[in-house]
């Protein structure tokens, strides 16, 4: 009875938010792949776009460097690195200026201090803390069983940070996509038309991914708090 109750929890709150997660990060990828194909009029790289808005921007203490790894594409602002992957800094493509612009902006929040990134940096160490934590809670569930219910509980715990982690990530990166569309058509980096529209499919899909690690964390974090009622 209990084995059916673990399984219908974790397909309501688990399997299903993974079939989420799988199907944004199709959607990523499939728009990625499709727009890497299209060139910009503007003959811009992503490495191009990005130290041209922050020129625009007159930000001049963030460094532009190429990384390796597939999507890896990420402001880091405790370096105040903008690290672009190869295929986004040397692609002059439609989908590599607009990864290179979403990520600027980044930049342009934290040199405005908006107020979402700086609550994300303040979460982003117990959040460290609490993903790290995890396997070891799944670890001992299965071998200190008479540990069960407070490691379900430091499972809440856990999962509680992640969520509230994702969910103020969520306004960060909407707003990042949305003074990438508007900077990129000031500055002439794409065009209207298809390549627009490319920038803009290929953001929209990125957000998917987003909404779907939300949803994921916050499945989890309901799935824990079920068992911890199961076993009051």
């Amino acid at each position: 009875m209990y084995g059916l109750y673990f399984f219908k929890g974790w397909l309501v709150f688990i399997g299903i938010p993974l079939i989420i997660a799988s199907w944004a990060q199709f959607r990523v990828k499939s728009a990625f792949a499709k727009y890497s194909c299209v060139r910009v009029s503007s003959n811009m790289t992503g490495a191009d776009t990005a130290r041209a808005i922050l020129q625009a921007a007159q930000i001049h203490d963030v460094e532009v460097i190429e990384i390796n790894g597939f999507l890896g594409d990420h402001y880091d602002p405790t370096s105040k690195r903008l690290c672009l992957s190869s295929q986004t800094y040397r692609t002059p493509s439609v989908a590599a200026v607009g990864v290179a612009a979403h990520e600027t902006g980044h930049a342009i929040q934290h040199a405005k201090a908006y107020a979402p990134l700086q609550a994300r940096m303040l979460v982003v160490p117990a959040t460290q803390i609490a993903s790290n934590a995890l396997p070891f809670i799944f670890f001992g569930s299965f071998f200190l069983p008479f540990m069960g219910l407070a490691l379900i509980k430091l499972g809440v715990v856990c999962y509680l940070i992640i969520t509230l982690f994702q969910l103020v990530t969520l306004p960060v990166e909407f707003d990042a996509s949305r003074r990438a569309k508007i900077i990129l058509k000031e500055m002439n980096v794409i065009q209207p038309g298809e390549e627009a529209a490319g920038v803009r499919s290929v953001l929209d899909a990125a957000a998917l991914t987003y909404v779907a690690a939300f949803v994921a964390a916050l499945g989890n974090l309901l799935y824990f708090l079920s068992l911890t009622q199961r076993r009051n």
